[in-house]
């Protein structure tokens, strides 16, 4: 009988975690969340939390509902919120509708529900069990969670190279190196996270909108790292501001008077601390931009951020598409590390490959430096 509860809980669970994932692209800086009630061996209700700002998963799961919860088994992929946020406390809704057991795929993170709602429930007498599938749901939220802890935003390297490491042709050609499936894959990636670096170089080069148009979803914060202020106002970063905010980080050595130019175009600039090579420290910029609640941050190049980010093993996560292409000489997607030794080559560990158009594109996670989280 145990066996069968929890090979039950499992099944359900696993339906939790379907619909939980159906937010990705729009709830965050809140977790994906969902939840599912059942009742007499029947789903009566299920739901998941739609986009942010918008009632929870178990209040979408409770409004569904086709009977009376009262004696039903209700799953929810992480634990019920018991502060005013955005909106009330799920778990006054929950316990109202006097479930006869609640089943939990990990408890929240957040300082502000951290077990509070696990305990309200067992003030209220309802049975509850946690950590079913917990793997999973942990999987699901790591960037929520990575911020919940540190303060710091989640981070996220992704680029496309030839079979030979390139990002572009000698002459700079990069246009396109992947599939139009990838591309769209890219551009869920951006919906999936609150903000998009790239460095001044890549504007100067493409000039790219850095929205999110292949596919549907919520536009990321563009943030553009940019040391002396060298850019023209007339970037399409600049433009379509009520769409999607732009913010540039800079440093002292910046020029004021276009710094006081872009203020006036309603343009954020973060002043940012320089490290040893006189550019923008990027360690210093995940703090402050995790102080204006930016919880993931996806880098997308171009070659000097990319080997940045991967000297000072600030990525939480790779993703790199890899186009069955050779165009030999051209420019290397990754620069010097200063590694000598093959017992000192970052290492990865891969958590997915998958096939999109005729592109490979490796899904995994970098070691970090000892002391690093």
């Amino acid at each position: 009988m145990i066996y069968e509860t929890a090979m039950t809980d499992e099944y359900y669970m696993k339906r939790a975690l379907q619909l939980a994932r159906r937010g990705e692209r729009w709830v965050s800086p809140n977790p994906m969340v969902g939840a599912v009630i059942v009742k007499h061996n029947r789903i009566i209700g299920e739901g998941y939390h739609r986009r942010f700002g918008g009632d929870h998963a178990e209040i979408n799961a409770l409004r569904s509902a086709s009977e009376s919860v009262e004696g039903s088994t209700v799953y929810i992929t992480l634990e019920p919120c018991c502060h005013h946020g955005k909106t009330p406390p799920c778990i006054e809704s929950l316990i109202a509708g006097k479930p006869a057991r609640v089943v939990i795929g990990m408890s929240d993170p957040n300082p502000l529900v951290c077990g509070g709602g696990i305990e309200r429930l067992g003030k209220s007498g309802i049975p509850t069990t946690v950590g079913v599938l917990e793997a999973r749901c942990r999987r699901l939220n790591e960037r929520f969670i990575r911020f919940m802890q540190t303060r710091i935003p989640f981070v996220t390297l992704k680029f496309a190279q030839t079979l030979d490491g390139r990002i572009a042709t000698a002459a700079g050609h990069s246009r396109w190196i992947s599939s139009p499936a990838s591309l769209k894959f890219a551009h869920a990636l951006r919906a999936a996270h609150d903000a998009i670096v790239v460095g001044s170089g890549t504007i100067f080069k493409d000039d790219p909108e850095l929205t999110v148009r292949l596919v549907k979803g919520r536009n990321p914060v563009r943030i553009v790292v940019d040391t002396r202020l060298s850019l023209s106002a007339d970037a399409a970063i600049f433009k379509n501001q009520d769409k999607a905010k732009t913010i540039v980080a800079t440093t002292e050595a910046a020029d004021r008077k276009k710094r006081a130019r872009l203020d006036k175009m309603g343009i954020e600039t973060i002043m940012v601390e320089s490290d040893p090579q006189q550019r923008v420290d990027l360690g210093k910029l995940l703090i402050e931009l995790g102080k204006r609640n930016i919880s993931s941050l996806l880098v997308e190049g171009g070659a000097a951020m990319i080997t940045s980010v991967l000297q000072q093993r600030l990525a939480d996560r790779i993703v790199v598409v890899v186009a069955p292409k050779i165009v030999g000489t051209g420019i290397e997607a990754v620069g010097n590390l200063g590694i000598r030794v093959m017992d000192d080559a970052l290492k990865i560990s891969v958590r997915r490959v998958i096939r999109k158009g005729g592109d490979i594109i490796l899904d995994g996670q970098i070691q970090k430096k000892p002391g690093n989280s």
